[in-house]
């Protein structure tokens, strides 16, 4: 995976539930695994900004319900350090469901904003997003 510019504090626990931003018909999901997380041998892996996870869909469409989906992680409540010295903090924790090891996004249009760290690693993802921070 490609290196982001900032130093991404821990935000997201697996079992976290978090929104699901995009128009994909999913509207919860909980996060599952994080896929190529870097944890300390006996610790739980977490999620960050940017990070490709596992998700299975808790609510939103019927035909959705518990089918597990590949996802990157485009907000987090809990505050990180970029560079140059800012720290940025969301209002919430949201993801987006992709549809195939690409990263090509599931949905056609993403919710809110979306951490700019996810558009250094996800293009596809941030091409999509209403707007960047």
């Amino acid at each position: 995976m490609k290196a982001i510019n900032a130093r991404v504090t821990r935000g997201l626990n697996i079992g976290s539930k978090v929104v699901a931003s995009d128009n994909s018909g999913a509207r919860i999901v909980r996060i599952t695994s994080v896929v190529h997380g870097k944890s300390k041998k006996g610790r739980q892996q977490y999620a960050k900004v940017a990070d490709w996870v596992k998700v299975s869909v808790r609510a939103g469409k019927p035909d959705m319900k518990g089918v597990v989906f590949d996802a990157v992680v485009i907000r987090q409540r809990k505050a990180y350090r970029r560079k140059t010295g800012e720290r940025v903090a969301f209002e919430d924790n949201a993801v987006a469901l992709l549809k195939d090891d690409k990263g090509n996004p599931k949905g056609t249009q993403i919710k809110g904003p979306v951490a700019r760290e996810v558009q250094e690693r996800w293009s596809s993802v941030a091409k999509i997003a209403q707007y960047v921070l």
